[in-house]
């Protein structure tokens, strides 16, 4: 992973002292409010329901286990003993006290962490495939360009005010596990006729209040030419988004006002302009590379597949969490092992400080002293020899870490709803509870199949909802809490956004629509279909006139 030099350092470390002066003059009276907002927008901090939030920047996913023993330390003496993961790979903490915040930036100074830019009108974290480097249908690694984007776009003076949010992915195969299309600007590394590896530039996606898939408007963009051409489109969004209205303020809006055609056009002639000033040289690109070599893998004589087989047959607990919550790696011997946030009663993405400390412990052991976080809310280990998954499955399991439902009905993604979030409509995280309480035999989610349900608490769309297989929008209706259904969304390869069910849905009758939802999925499926290409084939109306029946 990326290492921090003298600059880098001195470049942080100077934001912590800057930020703690801005804090201290602004519970002394001397800021006010409105003048103290963006500073601490600006340096990851919110003020939700009951206390300040601070998002953590986790650069694509990737934490170093020195990393995670602080961030352990840290939800243990400023918060309340855990942390929480989101869906672009950050973490927050949720009960900081203000006065705190400054002392807990210049610890994570200290191991090259820092929240500048995980919020405000500015390019936000860039994210990835947290399968990146390992993952066997890769073009090339997408690292070290979400990496380059980093540099480039961390305190650009020009881009610190944009209209809106601005967030880009990389991801470096035809496989989208970083949600690409649903991006401001989604790269993919792709090869052209040639044989030349470059990059697919999409535009305009975004979820919210206006979900968006995002358009192609570059089939092919050489890789020197990454930075200039990602400038000419921030400079066209800088000068055509909107500022009179922040719902129509995101690029999306702007494409779509415009139209594709324009907004490509308008990027190529600014593109012109800056493409010779910005354009990466080989040396560079070279230099960012090294810090995303391979690890030391080794096979020696102990490491017998014939023992690993033999643990599969006899330990049936194992073996199902190594079908659920394992994939394969490039490397012959090695897997990709998955630690699941999402235990049956526990509020989706959390993790305690206890369970961090363990989690960088394994990581020491069997994992080359690194840990990713995923889009959706879990962890992973990326290099785990296979003839180690037992020791790491029975440490993990005795955690609570080794729930085997990656990929299934309970593996929720879920906003905080109206626990935390001052801007919600609605609950979500006891119902995500619920419904996991309510599906946590291991047979029968497996029986279901992959089921992605998305649930976010309002029109913010954290959770993204609007591209669940199954998602679910909590909604206030005269001070009651009402969800609305959408079916058949997508936010991989194949994005596409979920069609509405119908009208809301109360409170009380959620846990029974999802029930009813997965009955017709039962009675309808051919065989091998998973639920998303039953939709996809039957569409909505079967599903509807289930859950409706009452009203004929």
């Amino acid at each position: 992973m990326y290492q921090y030099d003298a600059y880098d350092q001195a470049m942080i470390d100077q934001r912590v002292a800057q930020f703690r002066d801005q804090t201290n003059r602004f519970l002394a009276g001397e800021l006010t409010e409105d003048q103290f907002r963006p500073l601490r927008l600006m340096n990851g901090l919110y003020i939700q329901t009951h206390a300040p939030m601070l998002r953590v920047a986790v650069p694509y996913g990737m934490l170093s286990s020195r990393q995670v023993r602080k961030i352990a330390e840290l939800a243990r003496r400023y918060d309340k003993g855990y942390v929480h993961f989101t869906t672009r790979q950050n973490l927050q903490m949720n009960w900081p006290k203000l006065e705190d915040v400054p002392d807990i930036l210049a610890e994570l100074a200290s191991v090259q962490m820092h929240a500048i830019q995980s919020s405000g009108n500015c390019v936000r974290n860039t994210t990835s495939d947290h399968l990146a480097g390992v993952n066997i249908n890769e073009v090339e690694d997408p690292r070290p360009w979400a990496e380059i984007i980093r540099q480039w776009s961390t305190f650009h003076p020009e881009f610190a005010y944009l209209p809106r949010k601005f967030k880009i992915a990389v991801i470096g195969s035809s496989e989208d596990r970083a949600a690409t299309k649903l991006h401001d600007i989604g790269l993919q590394l792709v090869k052209n006729q040639q044989g030349e590896v470059g990059f697919e530039v999409l535009v305009g996606g975004g979820l919210g209040r206006t979900p968006v898939i995002g358009e192609q408007i570059r089939p092919f963009l050489e890789k020197q030419d990454l930075l200039s051409y990602l400038d000419a489109i921030l400079r066209v969004y800088n000068r055509f988004g909107r500022r009179d209205n922040k719902y129509k303020a995101r690029i999306k809006i702007t494409v779509r006002e415009h139209g594709i055609d324009h907004i490509r056009q308008l990027v190529e002639d600014e593109w012109a302009d800056n493409r010779d000033r910005l354009r990466l040289d080989n040396q560079e690109i070279e230099r960012v590379k090294q810090f995303f070599t391979q690890p030391d893998y080794q096979l020696d004589a102990t490491d017998s597949d014939s023992d690993y087989d033999i643990l599969l047959q006899q330990d049936k607990a194992f073996a199902l969490w190594v079908r659920q919550n394992t994939a394969d790696h490039k490397v012959p011997g090695y897997r990709v092992a998955y630690i699941s946030l999402k235990r049956p009663g526990q509020a989706p993405g959390d993790i305690t400080s206890e369970q961090l400390e363990v989690v960088a412990e394994l990581a020491d052991e069997f994992n080359f002293g690194e840990v990713r976080s995923t889009h959706t809310q879990n962890l992973v280990y990326t290099d785990v020899k296979q003839t180690d998954l037992y020791a790491l499955w029975l440490r993990l399991h005795a955690e609570d870490l080794a729930t085997p439902n990656i990929n299934t009905l309970t593996d929720i993604i879920c906003c905080p709803g109206l626990d935390y979030c001052s801007l919600a409509n609605a609950s979500s995280i006891a119902l995500s509870k619920d419904i996991s309480q309510q599906y946590d035999e291991p047979n029968d989610l497996h029986e279901l199949g992959d089921i992605k349900i998305k649930l976010s608490g309002c029109m913010n769309g954290c959770a993204h909802q609007s591209v669940g297989h199954i998602g679910i929008l909590g909604v206030d209706k005269k001070g009651e809490e009402w969800y609305q259904f959408t079916l058949g969304g997508s936010s991989e390869a194949d994005a596409r956004l979920g069609e509405r069910l119908g009208r809301a849905i109360p409170k009380e009758k959620v846990l029974t629509t999802v029930s009813q939802l997965l009955d017709v999925y039962r009675d309808l499926r051919q065989e091998e279909e998973s639920f998303l290409a039953t939709v996809h084939r039957i569409g909505v109306e079967p599903f509807k006139e289930r859950v409706y029946a009452e009203d004929h």
